[in-house]
Order: C-alpha cells, then structure tokens, then sequence
C-alpha cells in the first residue's frame, strides 16, 4: 500500500487485514491464471453434465468454472454459495471433507468476502430441491478484493413482498462507475451484447453487398462533413492545430472519387456541443457512400438494413420502446419536409425568404437571433413541431438547399436538396443525401457557409481546398448516408438515454 493518506471505511480496512492473512498462510491472493472449462450457461444448458449416481461416476462429470462470490450460506461443515461469471449464476456446494480443514474453515469461512473471485474444480449435481449445483472438489482464490460490492439486500415486507434496500440503482453512479453496474446489475450486459451485435449485422448486411470497410483520419487539419463545433488539438512536431473529426464525410467521398464504388467506417466522431439523453461529445457513427446511386436507392437500402437489425435482434420487426410498438418492417412513409411542416404547424414554408422566416417564428414562439440563415430557422421550427412526433420510422425528404450544404440539388423542386432523415421514436437516427459532387457548385455551397461562419455561426462548415479539388477530378453520382450507432441502439434495446448505451459516457468532473 503507498504512504499517501487513504481514508478508508471500516470494512475496506477489515478486506486489507483478509489480504495480509492469506499473504501470512501462503495464499496467493493474486495468482496468475485458472483454467476453466465451463461456465454458468453451459452446465445449466447441457443436463448430460449432470451426475446420476445410479448410473455413472462423479468422475464423468467434472467441471471448472470462475467468478464471484455473491451470496453464501454456512452450515458449519458445509455451505453453498453463489458464483456469478460472465453468463450468469450458478450454485455452489462446498465441505470441509472435500477441500480440506483450513481451506475451508480459515480460507474460505473467514477470508472470502462477497465479491471475492474464486475458482473451483468439482462435478456437477442437482440438489433435492431441483437446482443445478457444482460440488467443489477443489477450491482456489483468483481475486480479493479490497474494496465492498453494493450488494443489494431483498427482504419481504408484511404483505410478504419482496422489497429491495441499498440497490446500486443511481444512474450518476452507474455511469461513473461501470464496472460495479456490470457486476451487480448483470441484465446491463444484455444492451451491450444487443449493440454488438447490431453493429455485426450492419456490418454482415454491407459486406455481403461488397462494400469495403475502411479507416479514416480521425484528426484532421480541416473538419467537414457536418455543421458543428469541433474539439481542438495542436501537435507539437508540426506546429499546426489539428481537430477531432465531427465526421467522415469527406474522406470517404475522396475514395469514391479514387475509384471504390462502395466504402463504409463505423466511425468515433466528436463534438463540442451540449449533454443531453440523445448526445454525448463522443458517439459511434457509420457512413456509407455508393457510386452511381440517388438518395431513392439509399431509403430502400435502409428499411431493409433496419429491418434486418429488428429480425436479427427480437425476431421480429416489432420493437418495444418506452410505450411505444415501433415496427421497421419495410416500406417506410417518405412525407417532404414541408408538408410535414405545414401538417403541424398550418405553415407552408416553400420558397419563404429569410424575413418571412423569422416573422413565422416568431408567431410560433421559436426564439430566432441575428446568426440564424434561414435554413437554421426551418430546422428549428421542425425540430420543435414535428420531429417529436414522428414515433414509426420516417423518411423526412427534400429538404432546403441552405440546410444541406454538401447535397445535390433536387432534380424537379427548384430550392431544394435531395436528402433524407430518418426520424424514429421522436429522434434522427440517419442523415443521407444523393451527394453533391458538382465541384463549382460545392464551392459556392461552402462560400455561402463561410459567411454564415463570418456572420457568428460557429455550427457552419469551412471551407476545404483539398475536397474540391477531389471533386474537380471527378466523383461519380453517389448516395451517401450516416447511421447513428447510439441512437439505433436506444431504440433497438429499448433505452431511455444515450448513457445507456455507452459503457463510459462522458461525466462531470467528481
């Protein structure tokens, strides 16, 4: 222990004294490795584990599993505990006869604490009463530790109900603390098995379409692809400020022009904005961009990508989520961001100049400065009026050609872009365009952001000379679209915020 002054709880200095006593015995309380043949899951899953002393010997069924020490029940001679692995619990009995007198009655009676990590060797039984048990033949310890798990105590009230005290329930501290959530809360595992394994499907569905995966640079010189504010870095060696990407965009529109006819990155991007239940500084998305398609093939592409998500996850197309029966079956309704708009609102905002804007603002009540261009006032007002509404998966087309400034322009509206958003459950979970890839055009696009970023708008897009010139050698036409992995995993494992979906979300300092 360091000399630093540790003020420690009165059972953290009782766990350290069990320590420097199986140090003293010769245990190490640290070892180096076990070797475990099963888990949890597996016995309970595979009853020809289980031994029949009519017809076989205990011998057939040995067993070796890890993990914790969660509850125990001492009946002098013998006990039963429970060890929580990775898979789940199990129960375990141990006796004094099998592992020996100080093994149990010094070792494990008074050095084991809840939490502890242990290892055992034995064969599997059921106990009379039906329950799946491993009889301990030998007994190791693998992990002490120092510091007390909150074990949540469950006792039945006068109506003999269960009631549990001192949960490890305050999401702060679940956040902050993800370890112990893992281990006392174990169902919170489930969440991240069901993102992992969203991310493979997506991941299955584009290979299979033979897109290639690639990497992009993660600091980048100019940041592009999204109106937002970005982090700043500076490297010494170059002398030259770096930022972390806020997307991928352009550089995967780079390999399009370089002749790949479909790329993807499941990408960190970062931005420096607000904390809420849908943004964390840091968060996962995946972008995908196809030559020679238009933002009507990339709808198809993901109804069918989502829907695959639902089967492969629940088994169905239908999803729970909060009160809501959410159903991705394909296909999905397309509605115009103006009709939307004048849906809910009895406002048709078509072809409206900037003034008109902000006098329809302001009769709605959206709070609008001197930095809002007009597509920043259209968002608002949309984002305020209609986006909470939209609980079925919705395609949100055709949007205004100054909230899009990296989209083509739509082939029949004059003033608009052919873009989509995917709002689900009151919330954007996808961004697509059929991309611009008229150079000259492009450079207007991110002139007319620069005035916007000159005007006070630090959200507006900069210009980057080197993007351009990719375009000026030529992009082919090209679908692009950017999935939030974070957001699709709230829907999917029927989470309230996006804190928990992420194993460490960003926090304030303790």
């Amino acid at each position: 222990m360091s000399n630093h002054d540790i003020s420690l709880s009165e059972q953290e200095e009782i766990r350290r004294e069990k320590l420097t006593q199986l140090n003293e015995l010769g245990v190490n309380p640290y070892p180096y490795s076990f070797d475990v043949t099963h888990t949890s899951k597996s016995i309970k899953n595979d009853d020809t584990l289980i031994w029949d002393q009519e017809k076989t010997e205990a011998a057939e069924h040995k067993v070796s599993i890890a993990g914790r020490v969660m509850t125990r029940r001492i009946m002098g001679k013998a006990a039963f505990f429970n060890l929580q692995d990775s898979e789940g619990t199990i129960q375990v009995y141990i006796r004094r006869d099998d592992v020996g007198i100080e093994e149990y009655n010094t070792v494990f009676k008074k050095l084991v604490d809840i939490g502890d990590i242990v290892g055992i060797k034995g064969f599997v039984f059921k106990t009379r009463t039906g329950e799946t048990t491993v009889h301990a033949e030998e007994f190791e310890f693998l992990t002490k530790t120092i510091r007390p798990i909150p074990i949540p105590k469950e006792v039945e009230n006068e109506d003999g109900e269960k009631v549990i005290f001192d949960a490890f329930a305050d999401k702060e501290l679940r956040y902050r603390q993800r370890y112990v959530d893992l281990i006392v809360n174990p169902k919170v595992k489930d969440t991240f098995v069901k993102r992992t394994k969203m991310v493979q499907t997506m991941r299955n569905f584009m290979n299979d379409r033979g897109y290639l995966e690639v990497e992009t640079p993660i600091l980048q010189p100019i940041y592009g692809g999204a109106t937002a504010r970005p982090f700043m870095t500076h490297h010494n060696t170059l002398d030259m400020d770096l930022y972390l990407r806020v997307a991928n965009e352009l550089y995967l529109k780079r390999l399009i022009v370089g002749g790949f006819d479909g790329v993807y990155e499941f990408s960190k991007d970062f931005r420096n904005e607000g904390l809420s239940r849908f943004h964390n500084p840091e968060f996962t998305q995946v972008e995908l961009y196809v030559a020679y398609k238009d933002y009507h093939w990339m709808m198809e592409f993901t109804e069918k990508m989502i829907e695959k998500i639902a089967m492969d996850l629940h088994g169905s197309t239908t999803v729970t989520v909060g009160k809501h029966e959410i159903d991705f079956k394909a296909p999905w309704p397309r509605v115009p961001m103006f009709e939307a708009i004048e849906k809910e609102t009895g406002h048709d905002l078509y072809g409206k100049n900037l003034d008109e804007l902000k006098a329809v603002a302001k009769e709605l009540h959206i709070h609008v400065d001197e930095t809002f261009g007009s597509g920043k006032i259209i968002d608002e007002i949309f984002g305020e009026f209609v986006e909470s509404k939209l609980i079925q998966p919705t395609f949100i087309t055709d949007y205004p050609v100054e909230m899009s400034p990296l989209t083509k322009k739509h082939r029949s509206k004059e003033g608009l872009v052919e873009r989509f958003e995917c709002i689900c459950n009151g919330k954007e979970i996808a961004n697509a365009y059929t991309e611009l890839n008229d150079p000259i055009d492009q450079r207007e696009r991110l002139e007319e952001q620069a005035k916007l970023r000159a005007g006070g708008d630090d959200e507006a897009m900069t210009i980057d000379e080197d993007f351009i010139r990719a375009l000026e050698y030529g992009m082919p036409p090209t679908a692009g679209i950017g999935i939030g992995i974070d957001r699709l995993s709230m829907i999917m494992t029927n989470s309230e915020s996006i804190r928990d979906v992420l194993f460490f979300p960003q926090m304030k300092p303790e």
